[in-house]
């Protein structure tokens, strides 16, 4: 997949940020769609991807239980 979005839980990282996060999901949609910036026609859509993904990561990243850790 995307080499460069990070393991964003336990205990790879001791906090996540609202940044990690976005920057996480904004590499994602960048992989998935293929662009890098999108053109002004596309952009709504992009920013509201990166939303939805991040609010997903969020949500995902609160519910885990990690078997060991504190």
């Amino acid at each position: 997949m995307c080499r460069s979005i990070k393991t964003l839980r336990p205990p790879y990282v001791e906090s996540v940020s609202e940044q990690d996060v976005r920057a996480a999901a904004l590499q994602y949609v960048r992989k998935i769609s293929g662009f890098r910036a999108p053109a002004a026609h596309n952009a709504e859509a992009f920013e509201r991807a990166v939303e939805a993904i991040a609010k997903a990561s969020e949500e995902l990243l609160g519910a885990l239980e990690v078997r060991g850790s504190r």
